[in-house]
């Protein structure tokens, strides 16, 4: 019976990249490990496994020089990779053991082995249930077994894990070895920077000697505590709980920013720990993520893009047309001009019209025209605190502005003295303080939305419009957001307030990058006198999808049905918080609508309905974007979902314990606006 131990490594691990390569008193960890794993007597062959990915070749290379076989396989299908090892290595039976646990002991790895093979079973382990430190972990099979989970199991988590099917699924005979103490809190393994911290003082304790035993680790522990405090606080087999798109978060956040592209996708907006983060495929108002789990998108749609659902069909077929028959090239799109054009016939008051792709582009472009135009660089802004940082590059330092109002990290540093102050801000509704502004400023733009958490009282709007026009002022109203949700276009048309310049973006290209800033002719000919110019402006795509995104609209009448699908959702929440005695405050637009617990503890609540819905499939919290595959039957249905936690968040508002139900940290606040 010929018994191979398959180490399963790779360079590309997600917590701590390169970790099997790193030097461990002066000596890779995977070496460590194979050389403490080669001196089992029950094991003939020790071999690596590792992925195709060029980043493992660094590690191929060093493990054959030191005399060990080391086999290629696929990345994602670790499953497979050991059949295709152990095939090559004419295996009987395979040992399992990760590249993560140099503590490996050869003589526990022995008496698994001979278990095993006392025990005539198709699988035995000491992890079943756990009783042994983390990183003593040790999983023998019949390779014959091996072979037919590899056939059987369809599911990504089977194969990426490689012997969940033989343990869960009843259809191999299974046994187990415990300790006859449960020590399975102790962690002796290597996931992260403070894992390798404390197996480096384990080694460097019995330095020079590597054949040290478990139990000389265990008494070692014992005795001096302190060697492994640092990585107490970390859980058992995370790697394995943790989702594809978990995992991949982690590992966006050693190499972007933040983790992503845009603060309000970041993971701990919606759930720390636990949220999908990525996804595969998205069609109507669904969203699979990286493991193939479908979830119903009763959240923000994609920030609010796709107002006719993720993928329509119309707007893809358009959109492909164009990638076949080019997206870019040195003559110009004509498509750019066919949108200006029905951008202008939906607002009469607009002669012309520059495109962008992004929010933040349109906002600068026409913050840019605007002051070109007045010939005055201040502007009064009215909206979230840090859209003057993020849209318009003016990074307000004054305490007064800032303190209080971004999110932590988000402060602005290494900003020229000369943008600060050029921004000044007001709140929604409270024309005295703007006027107050324009009297002690040479106020040159006005830049505010028409409405998004609450409308305008008191003849606002008209008021802001005529002390713009008494004063040479460009008023431009932000619709990046608010646009084509209540109205075909700007939602200034549905109070009958003409600005100088309006935006536009979000829904205009149903989830293709597209934006747009309209104005009056003599305001927007002041593009001329800067430069304003990009390349990828130009390309096709967006334009494309944005003609075709209208037609459709246009069509189907979207934001009278999401309007009405919002007013629905707004009232099943009314209802379900008067059923169980809850107070909550409603916000936003009809299609964008939301709403807040009045409850000191709204954050917990809010993290607790999405932590409750990602479970019964659907991606939810306080607030929803609608589109108009958001169907009447399944609003029904998600507040049919919805009502027991309800329930659960008024037994807590009663005094039960809310902490105790959250499976993970609470999520991050949003933004604070100017109202």
């Amino acid at each position: 019976m010929r018994v191979v131990a398959l180490v399963q490594a790779r360079m590309g691990s997600t917590r701590l990249p390169n970790k099997v390569m790193k030097l461990m008193m002066g000596v890779p960890m995977i070496e460590l490990l194979l050389a403490r794993l080669s001196r089992s007597k029950e094991v003939n062959q020790v071999v690596v496994a590792t992925s195709v990915d060029e980043r493992n070749t660094p590690l191929v290379d060093y493990v054959r020089t030191l005399g060990f076989a080391c086999e290629r396989g696929s990345e994602q299908d670790v499953l497979d990779r050991f059949v295709q090892a152990g095939r090559a290595h004419h295996a009987d039976v395979v040992v399992r053991i990760t590249g993560d646990c140099p503590l490996v002991d050869p003589a526990l790895v022995d008496e698994a082995v001979r278990r095993f093979k006392a025990s005539g079973v198709d699988y035995f382990s000491n992890v079943m249930p756990p009783t042994y430190p983390d990183g003593l972990d040790i999983e023998v099979c019949a390779f014959p077994a091996l072979e037919r989970a590899s056939r059987e199991t369809v599911k990504p988590f089977d194969h990426e894990h490689v012997t969940p099917y033989m343990r869960e699924s009843g259809r191999f005979k299974t046994a187990s070895m415990q300790h006859d103490g449960d020590l399975s809190a102790l962690r002796w393994t290597v996931d992260e920077s403070v894992d390798f911290d404390v197996i480096e003082r384990v080694f460097r304790h019995f330095h020079p000697r590597t054949d040290f035993t478990w139990m000389e680790v265990l008494a070692l522990q014992r005795e001096k505590p302190e060697l492994f405090e640092s990585n107490e606080r970390l859980a058992r087999n995370e790697g394995a709980t943790l989702g594809t798109g978990q995992k991949l978060w982690k590992r966006a956040k050693q190499v972007i920013p933040g983790g992503n592209m845009l603060l309000s996708k970041r993971a701990e907006m919606f759930l720390p720990d636990q949220w999908p983060a990525y996804f595969s495929k998205a069609k109507g108002c669904s969203v699979w993520d990286l493991d193939g789990h479908e979830f119903i998108d009763m959240s923000i749609m994609g920030i609010g893009t796709n107002t006719l659902g993720y993928g329509h069909p119309e707007v893809d077929d358009a959109v492909r047309k164009t990638i076949d028959t080019g997206n870019m090239s040195t003559f110009n799109c004509p498509e750019e001009v066919y949108l200006a054009e029905k951008l202008v016939e939906l607002h009469p008051w607009a002669d012309m019209v520059r495109l962008a792709r992004t929010g933040g582009e349109a906002n600068a472009v026409a913050i840019r025209i605007a002051r070109a135009a007045s010939g005055r660089d201040k502007v009064a802004i009215c909206g979230y605190h840090g859209w003057h940082d993020w849209y318009l590059a003016a990074n307000l330092g004054d305490e007064q502005n800032l303190a209080g109002h971004l999110l932590p990290g988000l402060e602005p540093k290494g900003v020229p003295q000369n943008l600060r102050g050029s921004v000044l801000p007001f709140r929604y509704n409270n024309f005295p303080e703007l006027e107050a502004l324009v009297r002690e400023h040479e106020i040159g733009v006005i830049k505010m939305e028409v409405s998004r958490n609450m409308g305008p009282e008191d003849g606002f709007l008209e008021k802001v419009r005529r002390l713009a026009t008494e004063n040479g002022i460009v008023l431009i109203f932000d619709e990046c957001t608010s646009g084509f949700r209540q109205t075909f276009g700007g939602l200034h048309k549905l109070y009958g307030v003409e600005p100088d310049m309006a935006m536009f973006g979000k829904a205009l290209g149903n989830g293709y990058a597209i934006t747009a800033t309209i104005g009056k002719r003599a305001v927007m000919e002041a593009a001329q006198t800067t430069f304003i110019s990009s390349t990828f402006w130009t390309e096709r795509i967006g334009p494309t999808a944005a003609l075709k995104t209208l037609d459709v609209m246009e069509r189907v009448r979207s934001w009278e049905a999401i309007t009405q699908t919002g007013l629905m959702i707004r009232a099943g929440w009314q209802k379900l918080a008067d059923k169980h005695g809850l107070k909550i405050t409603h916000w936003g637009l009809p299609a964008l609508t939301g709403f807040s617990f009045e409850s000191s503890r709204a954050l917990e609540y809010k993290t607790l309905i999405t932590q409750d819905m990602l479970a019964k499939g659907y991606l939810a919290g306080n607030s929803v974007y609608v589109c108009i595959d958001h169907t009447a039957s399944l609003v029904e249905q998600f507040l049919a979902a919805l009502d027991p936690v309800f329930g659960v968040i008024s037994e807590c508002e009663q005094g039960r314990d809310v902490t105790g139900l959250l499976k993970g940290p609470v999520c991050h606040g949003g933004f604070k606006r100017l109202n």
